[in-house]
């Protein structure tokens, strides 16, 4: 589901909010997810799942072309960890895609 696939939905499902009014919804909510995450603080969406910063240490690489040793700094990268209720749901549904049918 891309950003253009969420203002859709939004829209459609409330019928009072304008295609530019869910545009500006879904842009200020990851607006304002996206601020927190930079601030370093977590976000938590109950039954979805929650956001957070993970640190990689700084580590030595290696160019692939030279073979070179190369430092690689440390680095502060986003991590979502889902919740029970969607790790739940998406096992679920997939199950019932790959299970056989019964004849």
């Amino acid at each position: 589901m891309t950003r253009s696939d969420l203002v859709e939905e939004l829209a459609n499902r409330f019928k009072q909010l304008t295609h530019r009014d869910a545009e500006f919804a879904v842009k200020t909510i990851l607006d304002a997810m996206n601020d927190a995450l930079v601030r370093g603080h977590r976000i938590e969406i109950r039954g979805f799942g929650s956001f957070s910063i993970n640190r990689r240490p700084p580590r030595m690489g290696r160019n692939p072309r030279s073979g070179e040793s190369v430092a690689i700094p440390e680095k502060r990268v986003p991590h979502f960890k889902p919740g029970k209720a969607l790790r739940e749901a998406v096992d679920q549904r997939t199950t019932e895609l790959t299970a056989p049918a019964h004849r």
